[in-house]
């Protein structure tokens, strides 16, 4: 009885001071491990033009600021470069990620049905590679974009219930619409601002409906294409060398390697802005 009160006694006080305890198991042993596991394309891998995948991308960077706060926290990057939704659901492009005959997805699923309970936090990106061969010499097909807004929609809801289904309960996830790449377009002249302002509408659209799917299935959406000023031609900001430019242009000069290389991937400084969007909603 004595113990009993004394250990009452020393919850009564670690409640009143906020002390978080984490709990150990007796006997000393390790408690059980959890995890982020990181879904998607190339951004979730991390991609950087001449190199390839890195560890830079903005999954590192958001796990780098969670394990800071829980030094247990493990990693698991399960994202393929070049990933559409097509091929997350049936394989064929990371063959070497991947149990042969299996798909990202599949990988996904097997993951969270083996740690249930375990898995701490979940995001995924993907789409982008639906739409990209849409973009071809300067101009934009909205035809095209239509047609991979649908398979999208189709595919995505797909993966979202898979994923639901083999975790049983959610953890904390989030999905992340898109910055707009082809913004770049507007420093070609007259007719590539044209092109500029038509591929925000266009890309609108591809973000309205992954994020109505995301919400729909009790997803959180980290919102990259306002972390990126996608819709602001108003303001102005600078970007090295090309001078002064609408915000929305500057931000994609400045945060990827379009202007420069005219590839679309983040730099080091995107991927931290996109991580900065996802950090938003983990409290």
């Amino acid at each position: 009885m004595r113990s009993r009160r004394i250990w009452s006694s020393i919850l009564v006080a670690v409640v009143a001071l906020g002390v978080s305890v984490a709990f150990v198991p007796p006997g000393g042993a390790e408690p059980t491990p959890h995890y982020y596991v990181s879904l998607g394309d190339s951004l979730s891998r991390g991609y950087m033009p001449g190199v390839g995948d890195t560890d830079q991308g903005y999954a590192d960077d958001l796990f780098a600021t969670l394990q800071a706060r829980d030094p247990s926290l493990q990693l698991v990057k399960l994202g393929c470069s070049g990933e559409t939704t097509g091929s997350m659901i049936s394989g064929g492009v990371c063959t070497d990620r991947y149990p042969v005959g299996t798909s990202q997805l599949a990988a996904a699923e097997q993951f969270l049905r083996d740690h249930r309970g375990q898995v701490t936090y979940l995001t995924l990106d993907i789409g982008a590679n639906d739409v990209a061969g849409c973009a071809t010499g300067g101009s934009i097909d909205p035809v095209c974009v239509t047609k991979g807004l649908v398979t999208i929609t189709a595919n995505l809801n797909t993966i979202l219930a898979g994923l639901t289904q083999a975790s049983g309960r959610l953890p904390r996830s989030i999905g992340m619409n898109y910055y707009d790449p082809f913004l770049q377009q507007w420093l070609t002249g007259p007719q590539g601002q044209i092109i500029a302002v038509a591929s925000v509408t266009l890309l609108e659209a591809v973000n309205t409906a992954e994020s109505a799917e995301y919400v729909l299935y009790g997803w959180r959406v980290a919102d990259v294409a306002t972390a990126f000023h996608t819709l602001d031609f108003i303001n102005r900001r600078p970007a090295p060398p090309y001078g002064l430019l609408p915000q929305n242009v500057a931000y994609i000069c400045n945060y990827t390697f379009m202007c420069s290389q005219q590839n679309i991937h983040a730099n080091a400084a995107g991927y931290q802005l996109i991580a900065g969007a996802f950090a938003k909603h983990i409290g």
